[in-house]
């Protein structure tokens, strides 16, 4: 039986010896992405998926169709997965909890709010204090009750009313669209002119919130390797061409 040094130890050890496999295995210097045969792990939300998945996967298989991508939800921004190699890149604003991790801008977007067609909100001047005054459901992995905008408000000595608490932004649309709570959710959820259908209208927020810069994140052991920079390539320029 391990001892408890021994399973400290497990972790460790499986990422060094796969940095000396990558250290004693010889570069390849071309890639052939019609033999190619690998899988791609990627770690991202829900909204990131369901916005660009369709494409990326379509863009993957026209080039690489020996490629299969793995879609792995992302419930914290842990590195831990990166540096042992259980994914190979993840999606989201910069922050992983490790300094060695390499990242390239993907997209830059914002907040926005959302509600149903025919909202009484929308119609009239967008200003702080009706915006707070309404009902809000919040999109939170952690279930956390405020954020950037909740601190614009307090601001102007204002604060809204939290309704309820999903864990994606796919759920606050659906609540929003449903109901009269307004929802919380980055601009690209609603791009391509698919509001309508979706009987929401996004409109801007009448506080000020930071943007986000959205980046695809990877180990830095994997920098050198020709199939891993050519998918992270595509990856951003699905993004570049879809948001």
């Amino acid at each position: 039986m391990p001892t408890p040094y021994a399973e400290q130890l497990a972790a460790r050890v499986h990422v060094l010896a796969r940095e000396a496999r990558a250290v004693l295995t010889p570069a390849i210097e071309t890639l052939d992405l019609a033999t190619l045969d690998r899988t791609f792990t990627i770690r991202a939300n829900e909204g990131f998926i369901a916005l660009f998945a369709a494409a990326l996967v379509a863009a993957v298989a026209r080039e690489a169709p020996g490629v299969r991508l793995r879609f792995a939800p992302k419930p914290d921004k842990d590195a831990t997965p990166l540096r042992e190699g259980v994914i190979d890149v993840e999606v989201g604003t910069t922050g992983v909890s490790a300094p060695e991790v390499r990242s390239l801008l993907i997209f830059r977007d914002r907040f926005i709010g959302v509600a149903r067609l025919g909202h009484p909100l929308l119609n009239g001047a967008m200003t702080p204090q009706r915006y707070a005054a309404c009902g809000h459901v919040v999109a939170s992995r952690r279930g956390a009750l405020a954020g950037p905008v909740d601190d614009a408000l307090q601001e102007v000595g204002l604060s809204r009313r939290i309704v309820a608490v999903v864990p994606g932004f796919v759920d606050a649309l659906t609540i929003a669209r449903q109901s009269d709570l307004i929802a919380l959710v980055p601009r690209s959820c609603l791009r391509n002119g698919e509001v309508a259908a979706q009987g929401l209208e996004g409109f801007d927020l009448p506080v000020p919130t930071p943007e986000l810069a959205i980046s695809v994140m990877w180990h830095p052991r994997l920098d050198a390797d020709p199939a891993h920079r050519w998918f992270r390539q595509k990856l951003a320029a699905i993004c570049h061409a879809t948001s």
